[in-house]
């Protein structure tokens, strides 16, 4: 399965099922084939996903958890912050122009 993020204020973010998952576990919203992010809720979004960049990061830096890190990431090589980005400027410019993001619809 792909998830395609849209809005009506900018391009549509498409993710591979593990990664649209994981953004979706993050901001708090349960993995499903449609869903939506409200106006009102992008900016908590925003929120959680930037946590989670420093919380992963942080992780990284620890030595005990630089092998457990690269196995949790399905060993791509792509860092969490680099997935996230397209994500996050999808809800930035969303959140600035008053349209919900919303998948599968």
């Amino acid at each position: 399965m792909i998830y395609k993020f849209k809005s009506q204020s900018a391009g549509d973010v498409i993710m591979l099922q593990p990664n649209g998952e994981q953004m979706l576990t993050i901001v708090g919203k349960a993995p499903s084939p449609q869903g939506i992010i409200t106006v009102a809720q992008i900016p908590a979004a925003i929120a959680a996903l930037e946590a989670a960049v420093v919380t992963h990061e942080a992780a990284e830096h620890r030595p005990e958890n630089h092998a457990h890190m690269e196995l949790a990431a399905g060993g791509d090589g792509v860092r969490l912050r680099a997935r996230v980005a397209p994500f996050i400027d999808l809800l930035q410019t969303s959140l600035q122009a008053g349209y919900d993001v919303v998948w599968g619809v």
